[in-house]
């Protein structure tokens, strides 16, 4: 049996699921579920069997509260503590950003706080109709991490951003749409079959060059040369791949292609 307040995985056909799995207290991440987040962020970049990745919370109520606040009292209590802690949601949410292939947000009911965080650290958000975003800091008097503040400016602008923090009011997910920062609405009874349709869609392309699109888009977006250095070493790698020789060989022969990887 599964318990409350872990990290759950799956895979299947290429797509792995994680799972945010703490449904007494709303999906809230715990401490010790940032890091292993992280800990599977990490393995990532070497798993040819994994070509996409799906985030969402257990259960079809709600993505994530957020931090689970019950870990403040012992683990954010100081200023010195609070920083380590936003440190490590940082890290998290970073990890996240950098795994190699394409990750999908799927979120049903609310995203909170650092559970927004998590959404925003994906590529792509697919949302219920009813589904929010909300940031309750100004409601709990805590400092809301700028570098958390940053992603949300990246992802719904700057203009959604103050709202929401200076109000602490919701933002529903059919106006994250209009922004471009939910990229599929549908209603919750078919948001998981829709994101499993994104996600095999994805999953059926050419993964090296989807590996070299997504880190040129981060190298652009950033501003990054590091970022962009690594972007050229991977386009370099998918055009001299067997993978685009395959797809070269399939469009002759007028069949779907059969993507490896290498």
């Amino acid at each position: 049996m599964k318990t409350p307040g872990d990290i759950q995985i799956d895979l299947a056909d290429g797509i792995a699921t994680l799972r945010i799995a703490n449904p007494a207290r709303r999906n809230a991440v715990s401490s010790a579920m940032w890091h292993k987040i992280a800990a599977f962020a990490a393995e990532l970049p070497e798993r040819k069997d994994v070509r996409v990745i799906i985030i969402r919370g257990a259960g079809e109520q709600m993505f994530s509260a957020g931090a689970d606040i019950s870990d403040f009292a012992t683990a954010r209590s100081g200023e010195g503590q609070a920083r380590a802690y936003d440190d490590l949601v940082e890290s998290t949410c970073k990890a996240i950003e950098a795994i190699p292939q394409p990750t999908i947000g799927m979120i049903f009911g609310g995203c909170m706080g650092a559970g927004s965080s998590v959404a925003a650290s994906c590529d792509l958000r697919v949302a219920a109709d009813d589904a929010f975003f909300a940031v309750p800091a100004a409601k709990l008097g805590l400092g809301y991490d700028p570098r958390g503040i940053a992603r949300f400016i990246r992802v719904f602008g700057a203009g959604a951003t103050r709202q929401v923090l200076f109000t602490a009011d919701r933002l529903p997910a059919m106006r994250a749409h209009a922004l471009g920062a939910v990229h599929v609405v549908a209603p919750a009874g078919e948001v998981e079959a829709r994101t499993m349709a994104l996600a095999k869609q994805i999953a059926g392309n050419a993964p090296l060059t989807i590996k070299a699109a997504k880190a040129a888009i981060a190298a652009i977006t950033t501003d990054d040369s590091d970022l962009l250095a690594q972007a050229e070493a991977f386009y370099a790698a998918a055009d001299a791949s067997a993978d685009y020789a395959e797809g070269r060989k399939a469009f002759a022969e007028k069949r779907p292609p059969v993507f490896t990887g290498s």
